[in-house]
């Protein structure tokens, strides 16, 4: 049955979070009364950095539900493809080997074919920051600047993310795994990432106050470019492809604009 009772989560072995990403603190606190107490298993499948603390998705969970056993979904997966029954891959992040186990036996099937990590920092990581750079492909492809610049700048953006994904605490190489390359790889490219659809649609010229105005869905990329960029300035680190979508998003900088700096940038090895 369809609820929108929170109490009606009292007793659940398992709860899924799909909330956006800015309210899932709110969410979460108002939850805590009804399961406070159980042992129910918390699953967050929000892609998102909170604003200000920087904290992951799990992290907010585990200071409201420090008892509870916490694990994050994320990988290449378009909700549209998955409703269709088209076949996808994702990774459960999860400290507990055997709860993520246990939850792929649960969620899985033949069509949704879950991997499991212990890695669930770079997991949440990768997940919330693709977001942020498939708005900058979206915006490459609203000014069509063609494939070969967008190759370059989705390359770039993976070594951006993992740079500043280590310095947030994940493993460089699970970066490489379904819930790094594998989202960014489909956010940056899909027509149905809506990410992707709202860059195009600054790339072209429309305000950002129209587009989000005109949606029925949270893009991520959004409150996560504000979130990414906070965070590099904290740690001190160059993230020269999320500055520019700040300064797009945040700062009325023109998309024009905002790739010409990015063009202007010193030359240099390209793994430095």
């Amino acid at each position: 049955d369809v609820t929108s009772e929170l109490g009606d989560c009292a007793g659940a072995d398992l709860i899924v979070f799909v909330t956006p990403s800015t309210v899932l603190r709110q969410i979460a606190n108002r939850l805590q009364r009804f399961i406070g107490k159980s042992d129910a298993v918390l699953l967050s499948c929000t892609k998102g950095i909170e604003h200000q603390t920087g904290m992951r998705m799990s992290e907010i969970l585990r200071e409201i539900f420090p008892g509870h056993r916490i694990a994050a979904l994320s990988g290449p997966n378009l909700a549209v493809e998955i409703v269709q029954d088209l076949p996808t891959a994702t990774v459960i992040g999860c400290d507990d080997v055997d709860c993520a186990t246990t939850l792929q036996g649960v969620l899985g099937s033949s069509r949704f074919r879950i991997y499991t990590s212990q890695e669930i920092v770079s997991v949440e990581l990768g997940g919330a920051l693709k977001n942020v750079f498939a708005l900058a492909a979206g915006i490459s492809d609203g000014l069509k600047l063609g494939d070969n610049s967008k190759a370059a700048l989705v390359t770039r953006s993976l070594a951006e993310l993992v740079r500043l994904g280590v310095a947030m605490g994940g493993n460089a190489n699970a970066f490489y795994g379904l819930s790094g390359a594998g989202d960014l790889i489909v956010t940056c490219y899909s027509e149905r990432s809506r990410n992707h659809t709202v860059g195009k649609r600054l790339g072209r010229g429309e305000p950002l106050s129209n587009i989000t105005a005109s949606m029925k869905a949270i893009a991520e990329g959004i409150p996560t470019t504000r979130s990414a960029w906070e965070c590099a300035r904290r740690l001190n680190l160059a993230t020269p492809i999320i500055d520019q979508a700040y300064a797009v998003l945040y700062e009325e900088e023109k998309p024009i604009a905002a790739l010409e700096k990015l063009l202007r940038r010193e030359q240099k090895p390209e793994q430095s």
